[in-house]
């Protein structure tokens, strides 16, 4: 399976997929596109260290976010992503509409730095510290039309220490994520998840996956 990794930060989550496809442990996934639609970001440079093109889709230069993902699919058309490919939501600071998300049903993993459906959108790790919460974590999810409500894949917990600041307890939550996510992607490309309703069952390997 092909995939395209959107990114719009340092890219940290695709320095894991990069990582984990190094050591031969992403199975038939295949990166083939990291998209940032910020220009200039680490991700970028990640991605043509190892040798993935990589390109800049500057949302700002759109009048709306059709016309921003109608060129996004069309990125992903040239690297032969469409079709029965997958799309990684990495770091990715953009909503997806229902009409993006309909191209790809099932096959578009997001990584969220809380347990879902706890403190949804932007600033989860803050959210959680505000609240006063003890126990926190990563879901890594597969993505609907809503924000951070898909089908659950996977889910980490840790526990919230007493002087951990937003950023120290996301740099924690980065660390399973980091586990995480090219877990995910590597059954994605397997075909091992299935939804069924809300729950996401990961069927036995075939003889050819194992």
């Amino acid at each position: 399976m092909k995939l395209a990794v959107l990114v719009s930060g340092s890219g940290t989550n695709l320095a894991a997929l990069i990582s984990a496809r190094d050591r031969k442990q992403l199975g038939p996934a295949e990166i083939a596109v990291v998209v940032s639609n910020r220009p200039g970001v680490q991700a970028l440079e990640r991605a043509r260290a190892a040798n993935i093109p990589a390109l800049t889709i500057d949302h700002r230069k759109f009048t709306d976010r059709q016309s921003f993902e109608d060129s996004l699919l069309e990125a992903l058309a040239t690297h032969q992503v469409m079709g029965d490919g997958g799309v990684i939501l990495a770091g990715f600071m953009r909503i997806l509409t229902a009409r993006f998300v309909k191209v790809f049903p099932n096959r578009i993993i997001n990584t969220h730095p809380a347990l879902c459906p706890a403190f949804p959108g932007i600033d989860a790790p803050a959210q959680a510290i505000a609240h006063g919460a003890q126990v926190t974590g990563c879901t890594v999810h597969f993505v609907d039309s809503g924000v951070d409500t898909g089908p659950i894949i996977f889910q980490a917990a840790l526990d919230i220490a007493p002087n951990d600041t937003a950023k120290s307890l996301h740099q924690r939550i980065q660390v399973l994520e980091h586990q995480l996510l090219p877990r995910a992607a590597k059954l994605l490309a397997q075909g091992r998840l299935h939804v069924e309703q809300r729950r996401v069952r990961i069927v036995p390997p075939r003889t050819t996956d194992r």
